[in-house]
């Protein structure tokens, strides 16, 4: 999905586009970049392993893609990469999937080792995105010695994001979609995370989303969703709701829905026939800048 703006339609919602050929805009105080690139060189994969504690990796890892949100005049940086999502993963340690096939299962590890399925080979993760204050160096002066970084927190809340609100039909600013990372499963399914980001006059909306699909076992959908509304002088909030859900084919085969994976190819048409696992709603006001 393309999007493409002219210079008017942009000056009018308050918008420019990022300058030295970035991909992304400035828009009433936020500037939104995605970042491409291609998958982790044998030899960064080696220093990613060795940084995460692992010796398993997914099939494609896309560590210099990246979607950056920030604040400026508060230095408020939300961002989406590869590296914390697969720290995430390595930290929530779920056990494998039983899978029958799964002794035949050729993974990324040496030809001369044998495959051991002790740990979880679908790279599902927690991650719901980072979120940080950054310093600048040149603005620390006589804090230079404070972290550059601090970490923000989110709090839940009631609120819900406008659902309504983003049915309206605007025109879309700017639109893209970062894959993080994927892996085929040796051919016998899909895990896949990815960040599509859309931002409008009004507000800026993106979605987090990890697929699986264990063909013939297991399909696990984890959705988080952000949300930020443009607002005149007042301190921005941005709500975030996350929403897991997941069914074995079993199940699903109980209520009468079919076996064959290939109907399961597209999470969006089959996300409302599985099961709910964990909700949760969040807000984050951003801090004014002292």
């Amino acid at each position: 999905m393309e999007v493409e703006m002219n210079e008017e339609t942009l000056k009018s919602a308050g918008a420019e586009l990022l300058p030295d050929g970035r991909r992304g805009l400035r828009i009433h105080g936020w500037e939104i970049e995605s970042l491409h690139g291609s998958i982790l060189n044998s030899l960064a994969l080696q220093q990613w392993e060795e940084k995460l504690q692992t010796s398993h990796l997914p099939e494609m890892v896309f560590g210099d893609n990246a979607l950056v949100l920030k604040h400026l005049s508060s230095d408020t940086k939300i961002h989406f990469n590869a590296f914390d999502a697969l720290m995430g993963w390595k930290q929530e340690g779920l056990p494998p999937v039983e899978v029958p096939a799964a002794a035949q299962w050729k993974f990324r590890s040496k030809p001369s080792q044998q495959v051991i399925l002790d740990y979880d080979y679908t790279f599902t993760t927690p991650y719901c995105g980072s979120e940080v204050i950054s310093r600048d160096e040149e603005k620390q002066g006589a804090d230079a010695d404070l972290d550059r970084e601090t970490s923000l927190r989110w709090e839940n809340c009631e609120e819900r994001i406008d659902l309504a609100a983003l049915s309206l039909k605007e025109h879309i600013l700017f639109y893209d979609e970062v894959v993080l990372y994927e892996d085929e499963l040796a051919d016998n399914g899909v895990s896949l995370l990815t960040v599509k980001v859309r931002v409008m006059p009004s507000s800026w909306f993106l979605l987090l989303r990890f697929w699986l699909r264990v063909d013939g076992v297991l399909m696990r959908l984890r959705d988080t969703r952000v949300y930020c509304v443009f607002g005149k002088g007042e301190t921005p909030t941005v709500l975030r709701e996350s929403c897991w859900r997941e069914a074995t084919i079993q199940s699903l085969s109980a209520k009468g829905y079919p076996m064959d994976s290939a109907v399961y190819s597209d999470p969006s048409g089959i996300s409302q026939r599985l099961p709910v696992i964990k909700q949760t709603t969040q807000k984050l006001k951003i801090p004014q800048k002292s």
